[in-house]
């Protein structure tokens, strides 16, 4: 299957990151190359260009795509949380930019063998990368009702939750769900007809739920905005595309107590904590993609841009 990924937000980004020739920038979620075949482009000889990503395919898809660029180019398994530990391998410091595209890509939603979508048949699985153990059928038939229901209430934002993790439960007691469309079955049954007539697919927020919880989406972020932004130079960028509230909080977060870390009481006349700003937000509201971009690639609907400088 041919890894192919529409770029979302890609002008932006590269607008966003503001490219130095002789620069070293990071993709942390490279993906099939979109976004780093960009940075490429401005790239010169001196430049560096550091691809990082869970998936093997992904790497290998990539490194092929970006070939024809002159910039020099790492290839690393990893995640990007990781960031620190992969500079530190590559005998690097300090870099200046990085980019986050936080969606999960078109050849993963696609390839019916890996278990993310709910329009196709598959086994359980939902990795990203398939180095890891622990997969979707081992939280759909591992976790007890009360953590189903916390998991996709929360990262799945699903008023339905409860109903969802008790007719999981009750269906698994005869035999253990094996696939995508037995648990899409379940869903379906859990969920009120009424309910079902609206809104996107009932499986939509479940699959969220259980894929953020296998790959620990939401813990790897929190730590991996921390990461990059010790690691950039002065005036270096950071460009984050998230794709649902849950991510975007806690990019915006981190971004607005870095901006802004003083602790003292607004009655204070001046600070005394001695808290210092290491960045300052680029962008205030975030960046959403026009209408164009909307028309030729839907997927890129929820998404949204954030961007921060080191000061």
């Amino acid at each position: 299957m041919e890894f192919i990924h529409k770029s979302v937000l890609f002008d932006e980004c590269m607008e966003g990151l503001n490219i130095k020739p002789d620069g070293i920038y990071v993709d942390g979620t490279l993906g099939g190359g979109g976004h780093s075949s960009g940075i490429c482009e401005k790239l010169g000889p001196d430049g560096i260009l550091i691809g990082i990503d869970r998936d093997r395919d992904a790497l290998d898809a990539a490194s092929k795509r970006l070939e024809q660029y002159d910039c020099q180019k790492y290839f690393v398994q990893s995640n990007y949380s990781d960031i620190a530990q992969v500079l530190d391998d590559l005998g690097i410091d300090k870099i200046d930019g990085a980019l986050l595209d936080l969606g999960v890509s078109s050849f993963q939603l696609d390839n019916p063998e890996r278990g993310f979508s709910y329009m196709n048949d598959a086994p359980l699985d939902m990795r990203m990368s398939q180095d890891d153990d622990f997969t979707a059928w081992d939280v759909v038939n591992g976790y007890d009702q009360k953590e189903l229901t916390r998991i996709i209430s929360k990262y799945g934002e699903e008023r339905w939750a409860s109903r969802i993790a008790d007719f999981i439960v009750k269906a698994r007691g005869d035999k253990p769900l094996e696939s995508t469309f037995e648990l899409v079955d379940v869903i379906k049954k859990a969920i009120p007809a009424s309910a079902r007539r609206t809104g996107p697919h009932p499986a939509k927020r479940t699959f969220q739920a259980i894929r953020i919880e296998v790959n620990d989406e939401l813990g790897q972020l929190e730590r991996a905005v921390e990461e990059f932004c010790q690691v950039l130079a002065p005036k270096g960028r950071l460009c984050i595309i998230t794709f649902h509230s849950l991510e975007d909080r806690i990019v915006k977060e981190i971004f607005n107590n870095r901006a802004n870390p003083c602790t003292c009481p607004k009655e204070f006349p001046i600070c005394v904590c001695g808290n210092k700003a290491d960045i300052k937000k680029v962008t205030g509201k975030p960046v959403i993609p026009s209408e164009a971009e909307l028309e030729e690639n839907p997927r890129a609907r929820s998404a949204k841009l954030r961007i921060a400088q080191k000061i």
